[in-house]
């Protein structure tokens, strides 16, 4: 008789698989609602460009509109997908974040931002 031998389980283990991905905390109401702020804001800009970031374990799969004064905002969007569809209703190009990063304009207006609030705290 062995010494170590394994003891075989009586029923079987599944093999291991993709995870669905887990349901979204979003609502529908607030898909749209982020949608028409997307909207609104390519259509309240020049050059805006969009630029889709991929769900992680954190977040959900979003999407940064960067206008060309590298103003920008940050959604939530259903999907990839979705995103890319929105983008090209609105006629702005989209980019894979991931791949092309972001543009120097939207590092540049967020660091004058923050200049300028701390002027404003500093009572200057």
């Amino acid at each position: 008789m062995p010494l170590f031998r394994r003891r075989r389980s009586a029923t079987p283990v599944p093999a291991p698989g993709p995870t669905p991905p887990p349901p979204s905390r979003r609502s529908t109401e607030e898909l749209a609602a982020a949608e028409a702020h997307l909207s609104d804001f390519a259509r309240s800009r020049p050059g805006v460009e969009a630029f889709i970031e991929p769900r992680t374990a954190v977040t959900d799969t979003t999407v940064v509109f960067v206008a060309a004064s590298g103003e920008w905002t940050r959604r939530r969007v259903r999907s990839p997908q979705q995103a890319h569809a929105l983008a090209r209703a609105l006629g702005v190009p989209a980019y894979d974040a991931g791949v092309v990063g972001y543009p120097q304009r939207m590092r540049e207006w967020t660091r004058r931002r923050a200049e300028e609030d701390k002027r404003r705290l500093d009572g200057g």
